[in-house]
């Protein structure tokens, strides 16, 4: 990969920063973008991104969607309470559904691409999400990325180099190459302390349970 470089989705969730821990030096990742659409976490998350960037030196873009949350229904965004996980349902992913969330953040990231020179987007797509969430599957980064050469000069290929993982795996890459879980951002809440309950929650929990990283569930969830 010697002399390209990429762009990624950053949300500070363990998914993109296990991504960028795999890819930053492979992919010669350069800008992180975190996006705020008015999610109630997004403090929280403009926060771990920002430390998460510093920790790994690379340039660090905050982007505001104000007219996203305009359009967002479910409880991410609105004053509906963040449902307790029914892990891994069809009906959980559907109440923190963002309308065509990841499409529409690789096409900014596609712009940035274009204009920077950037061959590679990187985004932290996994396998169980993948189960619920269509836009984390290897048949849509194939199609958005058969999109950029047609929409785009520069033509970035979108990598996803977790999308045949598991929450389990991904904690268990983290652990094994030092990725500095104590940066982590997962919940869909406004409070500083990971509630435990949410979807996001859930899966971060129980991952790090199977993983034996009881540190981590002290210093992310306060138990």
């Amino acid at each position: 990969m010697t002399g390209n470089k990429s762009v990624i989705l950053l949300s500070g969730g363990l998914d993109s920063l296990v991504a960028l821990g795999v890819c930053k030096d492979e992919y010669g990742v350069d800008l992180a973008i975190t996006f705020n659409y008015g999610q109630k976490s997004v403090k929280h998350e403009i926060e771990a991104s920002k430390n998460i960037c510093r920790y790994y030196g690379i340039n660090h873009k905050i982007i505001t969607l104000d007219w996203l949350r305009e359009i967002t229904n479910t409880s991410l965004v609105s004053d509906r309470d963040i449902p307790v996980a029914d892990l891994g349902t069809l009906e959980s992913a559907k109440k923190v559904w963002v309308p065509n969330r990841n499409g529409l953040f690789l096409n900014i990231a596609a712009s940035f691409a274009d204009s920077y020179g950037y061959s590679y987007i990187i985004f932290g797509a996994n396998k169980d999400e993948g189960n619920t969430f269509p836009d984390n599957t290897e048949e849509f980064r194939i199609k958005i990325s058969d999109v950029f050469t047609l929409s785009t000069m520069q033509q970035p290929k979108v990598v996803a180099p977790l999308i045949n993982y598991t929450k389990d795996d991904i904690v268990k890459i983290a652990l094994a190459k030092s990725i500095p879980l104590e940066y982590v951002r997962s919940c869909y809440g406004s409070d500083v302390i990971h509630c435990g309950k949410c979807e996001s929650c859930g899966h971060l929990k129980q991952a790090l349970i199977n993983n034996n990283a009881y540190q981590y569930i002290s210093m992310i969830f306060g138990e």
